[in-house]
């Protein structure tokens, strides 16, 4: 028995293919699930002029952290250079700015502008929206209740 039953007439012709044994696989459940996740955060943070990856890292530029390219990109698990890129395009749009470090001057922390703050709530709230209309899709989907659960990023599974 699958564990994610679908009504087909509802998701299209690849409804069918929720019946084969890899919708068993919670890996492969859990990046189906970020993949729907980011595609409705993206098509909320549009409005805005954000996407996922912008919207993380004008909220870290915005935390008090003063993060630094570097530890952005770690902590996003971004390439170097995608990182640069994004920043660039959020300093170009006066979201945030480079400084150069307190303890380290050759090293430039990122920090979030007074317009990147007010761009931030908007896509706060715009974000906040697409995880309700997530929440909404993912419960009109029927899952044994061994697999109803919240995954915490950071921390364990939670039963819902």
């Amino acid at each position: 028995m699958p564990i994610v039953t679908l009504d087909d007439s509802r998701i299209g012709p690849a409804g069918r293919l929720s019946t084969a044994a890899i919708c068993q696989d919670l890996g492969f459940l859990l990046a189906k699930l970020h993949t729907l996740g980011s595609v409705l955060n993206n098509r909320g943070l549009a409005g805005v002029g954000l996407k996922e990856r912008s919207y993380a890292v004008v909220a870290l530029a915005n935390s008090g952290l003063e993060p630094t390219q570097r530890e952005l990109a770690e902590f996003l698990s971004l390439d170097p250079s995608q990182i640069v890129s994004l920043i660039d395009e959020l300093e170009n749009r006066g979201l945030v700015k480079r400084a150069p470090g307190k303890r380290d001057r050759r090293v430039k922390t990122i920090t979030a502008t007074d317009q990147g703050a007010r761009v931030l709530e908007a896509a706060r709230m715009a974000a906040r929206e697409a995880e309700l209309w997530h929440l909404l899709l993912s419960t009109r989907k029927r899952l044994p209740p061994s697999r109803h659960f919240w995954v915490k990023p950071f921390g364990a599974a939670q039963p819902i």
